[in-house]
């Protein structure tokens, strides 16, 4: 069929005259929300409103009455600052989005803040706002798709197959994330991924020219995405472009140029840079008129009603269709079928720490490389359990044996290459903790989890089960010296609301530290690990080692006469301070804090037991930034630890030169 053809019918299939209608009406609700509170960003909503029409109007698969269906078309829209775009076309959708709502815009702990918010909003798949963080969510989600599609459809029954859409703009576009992450999703060719880009030219400060000077077609083209050029306005030509990227698997991710006038409907501003926020907000009352929209605010016709009533039961009957291939699925897949529901649900084995098998007694060995077991050991017993790592599978230890590599050929692979991306990987591992049904996990050394920082906040905030996994944690590394070497880095994650930051000690830890991630289920992990070999501290059963790290904090030595000296220690710092222990006599007590988050959520007086408030001589060693260990040590006590930049030498030579050992540490104590 020819393009003129295609566009015939596309013609024939679009309401146009009330999607224009609907257009012009979810503009309005835009104006009048942003007039309202004089706040938020009006470009995109107004430039955008005929790409929503036909998006959420006409070719969008989903039902209202249950966001989270599974086989779902997924929208995410990062360029999230555009959030009045989507809070309208979700409520004239139908989703649990009430006019009030919308009149509530940008008010305190409403339904529809400044940026949309996944945990908050109904129908909002991704927490955006950071420009290029949707993008790398929504590459996350295509490969989650992949992954799900290649493991749970069968030749008869086809329960997955949809869409992830992803409208995007300039500010995403500039943004090094959205080229990595575009990158990748060439490579991998996923022809599910589908980007809208509103290219109006503009960006807050000044026109784009300002600062880019590019062809995107082209660059997009070399990435190896299929690139299509529309006037964004024009609904006949968005339903074209759409269709053709929807129905062509020609193993190219889609990008769509659409050209749009930034601010339409707001002439004083339209086309400019000041069209990009609440700068036409006071135009809005003349400029509604010439809009056509009536005096009454919030206006929604009863025609845009209807319409959209009737697109929602026609979305409802495709879904209940989908719900009886669902079931014969379900029927002839029975292990497939509780495999995909436990994992849905978040699921995890009873019995997980009882699965990694003990490590013995002498045994010398890096925390990564006990975190590699560990994995594995989970990886067995949990098959949706994936892993990936940005370049370093070598010496991050965390790649899953015999799981195979997510590509081309082999769409089930457990173990993802993301280059040397790290933003791109914490963003697309967020993208598989939206999609469900997967638990990933991104490794990279720790000094470079700033480097992917943004998306690690990011997945806190949105409350995301996934777990990162940062080796290499303290100038122990040694020889490579400052740039590699962590100081500050354990201390700036622990500042992160919602973030778990678990650094075990040794092998029987990092176990217990792996279960815990597995075992979160309202929020990202952080697992700190050695590069060095750390010794298996022997003093209490294993078993209580593994359940004091999923408590946060448990003695690893006790007293044996009355308590005089507490000494907190956590990672590679816990076998210096049993060894100081051997020599400071029978009043010291070695509490290892492995984790500070999951011991502060303990009751007050489990935390007692462990930390007496009676006790206040206390030290506490960390090779890292000391601030944060006050809280526990008092007024009283003494913290070692690190607030410099390290020293490229040896890594115990220069652990030594920190005073992190077992010598410095007596003499502090001693000296209390």
């Amino acid at each position: 069929m020819t393009t003129k053809e295609n566009l015939q019918t596309n013609k024939n299939q679009l309401n146009i005259p009330l999607l224009t209608e609907a257009a012009k009406e979810a503009r309005g609700l835009a104006m009048d929300a942003v007039a309202a509170c004089n706040s938020g960003h009006l470009g995109l909503p107004l430039g955008c409103a005929e790409i929503g029409a036909v998006l959420f109007g006409h070719a969008l698969k989903f039902n209202p009455e249950d966001p989270k269906w599974l086989n779902r078309d997924r929208f995410v829209l990062s360029a999230g600052h555009g959030s009045m775009f989507l809070y309208a076309w979700l409520h004239l959708s139908g989703f649990d989005l009430t006019l009030q709502d919308i009149k509530d815009f940008r008010k305190l702990h409403s339904k529809t803040p400044g940026h949309p918010e996944s945990i908050e909003t109904v129908g909002v798949e991704c927490t955006t706002g950071p420009l290029g963080q949707g993008v790398g969510n929504a590459v996350g989600m295509a490969m989650a798709a992949k992954m799900a599609e290649a493991r749970f459809n069968t030749s008869k029954e086809k329960i997955l197959d949809h869409a992830i859409v992803c409208l995007c703009g300039d500010g995403d576009m500039q943004e090094g994330l959205s080229s990595e992450a575009c990158a990748l999703a060439g490579r991998q060719e996923l022809d599910n991924l589908i980007f809208i880009y509103d290219s109006n030219n503009v960006t807050l400060d000044a026109a784009a020219s300002k600062t880019q000077f590019e062809n995107t077609a082209e660059r997009f083209d070399a990435y190896g995405f299929d690139v299509q050029t529309i006037d964004g306005q024009s609904m006949h030509e968005v339903l074209t472009a759409y269709e053709t990227a929807r129905n062509n698997k020609n193993d190219k991710p889609k990008l769509i140029i659409a050209k749009t006038l930034i601010g339409k409907g707001i002439p004083e501003v339209a086309g400019t840079h000041k069209a990009h926020g609440e700068a036409g907000a006071k135009f809005v009352d003349k400029d509604r008129k010439l809009l056509g929209l009536p005096e009454e605010k919030f206006y929604v016709s009863k025609e845009v009603r209807n319409y959209f009533e009737q697109k929602k039961q026609e979305r409802i009957t495709a879904y209940k269709d989908w719900e009886k291939l669902f079931r014969s699925w379900k029927t002839n897949n029975s292990a497939l079928a509780k495999e995909l529901q436990d994992s849905l649900e978040l699921k995890v084995p009873n019995d997980l720490l009882a699965k990694i098998p003990e490590f013995h007694k002498d045994t010398k060995i890096a925390t990564r490389t006990a975190g590699g077991k560990a994995l594995n050991a989970i990886a067995q017993v949990m098959p949706l359990v994936i892993s990936g790592s940005a370049d370093l599978h070598g010496s991050t230890k965390n790649y899953i044996e015999n799981g195979g590599d997510f590509d081309l050929d082999c769409r089930t692979g457990r173990n993802i290459y993301f280059g040397i991306r790290e933003h791109a990987m914490g963003a697309i591992v967020n993208g598989f903790g939206y999609y469900g049904i997967f638990r990933a996990s991104g490794a990279t050394f720790l000094t470079f989890s700033d480097y992917l920082r943004p998306a690690i906040r990011l997945a806190a905030l949105s409350e995301l089960p996934v777990f990162f996994i940062f080796t290499h944690d303290s100038v122990g590394v040694g020889e490579d010296g400052p740039t590699h070497q962590p100081v500050e880095q354990i201390s700036s994650l622990r500042l992160i609301p919602q973030l778990d930051v678990i650094r075990p000690g040794d092998a029987e830890e990092t176990a217990g530290a792996f279960v815990a991630a597995l075992e979160r289920i309202d929020g990202p992990t952080a697992l700190i690990l050695s590069r060095q070999d750390l010794p298996i501290i022997n003093e209490i059963p294993v078993e209580e080692r593994r359940q004091g790290v999923l408590k946060g904090a448990y003695i690893a030595k006790k007293e044996t006469s009355a308590l005089e000296i507490i000494i907190i220690a956590t990672g590679s710092e816990l076998h210096v301070a049993m060894e100081a222990a051997k020599e400071l006599g029978s009043g010291i007590r070695i509490v290892s804090i492995p984790c500070t988050e999951r011991f502060d959520r303990q009751p007050q007086n489990y935390k007692d037991t462990i930390l007496p408030p009676s006790c206040k001589k206390r030290v506490s060693i960390e090779a890292g930034s000391t601030a944060l260990w006050y809280h526990y040590i008092g007024s009283e006590g003494k913290v070692i630890g690190i607030d410099g930049f390290g020293l490229s030498g040896p890594g115990d030579q220069v652990l030594a030169e920190f005073g992190i050992n077992k010598n410095h540490l007596i003499q502090v104590i001693k000296d209390l």
